[in-house]
């Protein structure tokens, strides 16, 4: 498990909590509906990539994720940007 945590000014907190029953909440489920698509994404290249190279995909969405990392299907967006001078 991870924890992230965000800071807000006190008007991003009175602006979210306008828009959110609970900003504790609402934050939550951003950060895991965005997650969810991403792991769709991976899961789907980790697929076209299996079936392409005859490679048995592992058993289980956690399981997949972390193959498509270890086979290098997909890397972590900072691990791809260009590293500065």
């Amino acid at each position: 498990m991870v924890d992230i945590t965000v800071t807000l000014t006190d008007s991003e907190n009175k602006a979210l909590g306008y828009a959110a029953f609970s900003q504790q909440d609402w934050a939550d489920n951003a950060l895991k509906e965005r997650a969810r698509r991403a792991g769709d994404e991976i899961i789907a290249k980790l697929v076209t990539h299996c079936n392409a190279n005859e490679i048995a995909i592992a058993t289980g969405r956690d399981a997949q994720i972390t193959q498509a990392f270890d086979l290098g299907v997909v890397q972590l967006a900072a691990d791809s940007q260009p590293t500065p001078n």
